[in-house]
């Protein structure tokens, strides 16, 4: 509920004094000074307010009258009104018959302050509101929203009905541009959402729309001066249950690039799906006797055969595409290939053991040099 405060009435104060040749004071619904061109007169009772308060009227007072009120001189005060509610009282200084221009001039720019005050007060409590109902939407892990968020987000104006793709930007720490590179986003594309977890991750739901150029997005970003690390999408989401696994899934993906592919800035959830899948469940037992043949390449210290086994998955097997990439012969890359099987147990020219090498892969790691 919007209330006049010390701020207001004072900027109501010095925006009249700036023009007036005479002292004004605001003073709130229970008649005391909040806002004075006399700063003495701060937080005592105005008299001549509470008549004004008592009668919803305009209330003057000359010399002769003021000598019988407390705290009052002589002057116009006049009732400040929002939404046709009585919120407080302007009072100017001065004999009633000189001041008495200025009272309905300075009362209406009042009323002004206020009601643009109260809008950016709404304003605020909106975003807020938009914000957090939309954290509870699309991160808090239950499969169906209730019906009475759905509909306090029709009401806000978010349209949820709409299909949404989820992209996650991550920054680095020690960082404010999240909140920049949010602001850019709404005022570019129509209908998003954009939602702050944490200062480095930002989650946008983009609306159906035209197509987007995401490594033209990232160039803009950095022309922002955005140091954005990565950039993670998943494909379009039909309704809001939809989106908030898509999220989750976007989520995964985030994790699964920092820790498989950490020299990558956008990537793509329908490329990397069966990989972000097996990653999520990395940890479970069954995963990890599946990842166990690579745990043993790693525990040999056999860094360039799985950094070759890596590449070899990159180019589907191609040996020749994949020998050219390594700066080796096709012999070499077949002799490591063989040392992989020896070292592993798994051989990468059997389907079952190449699908095993390469889940394994996809749900460990990747060992960087410091």
């Amino acid at each position: 509920m919007f209330a006049l405060d010390h701020d207001l009435a004072q900027d109501i104060v010095d925006r009249a004094m700036a023009i007036l040749p005479c002292n004004v004071n605001v003073m709130d619904c229970l008649g005391i000074i909040i806002g004075s061109g006399e700063a003495d007169r701060l937080y005592t009772r105005h008299e001549g307010a509470q008549l004004v308060l008592a009668n919803s009227r305009v209330v003057e007072i000359d010399s002769q009258t003021a000598k019988h009120l407390n705290g009052v001189r002589p002057g116009v005060n006049l009732p400040l009104m929002l939404d046709q509610k009585l919120m407080g009282v302007l009072g100017i200084t001065g004999e009633p018959d000189e001041v008495r221009v200025y009272g309905e001039l300075v009362k209406m720019t009042a009323e002004m302050l206020m009601e643009h005050r109260r809008q950016q007060a709404d304003q605020q409590w909106r975003h807020q509101r938009s914000e957090d109902l939309l954290s509870r939407l699309l991160l808090v892990d239950c499969p169906d929203s209730p019906d009475s968020q759905v509909d306090e987000a029709e009401h806000l104006g978010l349209q949820p009905q709409l299909p949404r793709q989820s992209v996650l930007i991550e920054l680095p720490a020690q960082t404010p541009a999240a909140s920049q590179i949010a602001t850019w986003l709404n005022a570019r594309y129509a209908h998003s959402w954009c939602v702050v977890r944490e200062p480095t991750l930002l989650h946008w739901c983009r609306a159906a729309g035209k197509e987007r150029d995401d490594t033209l997005l990232l160039e803009q970003f950095d022309e922002q001066g955005w140091p954005v690390v990565r950039m993670v999408t998943v494909e379009q989401s039909a309704d809001l249950a939809t989106l908030q696994q898509a999220c989750a899934a976007g989520r995964d993906l985030l994790d699964y690039a920092r820790h498989v592919h950490p020299q990558r800035r956008l990537l793509r959830l329908a490329v990397h799906r069966p990989a972000v899948l097996f990653w999520r469940y990395r940890n479970d037992w069954l995963a990890q006797g599946v990842a166990a043949p690579i745990i043993r390449l790693q525990e040999s210290n056999s860094g360039q055969l799985l950094e070759t086994l890596r590449s070899w998955f990159d180019y589907s097997g191609e040996s020749q595409a994949c020998a050219d990439a390594l700066g080796i012969h096709r012999n070499s890359l077949r002799y490591r290939l063989e040392k992989v099987a020896e070292l592993s147990g798994c051989d990468p020219y059997k389907t079952d053991d190449l699908l095993r090498l390469y889940l394994g892969v996809q749900m460990t790691p990747r060992i960087t040099a410091d």
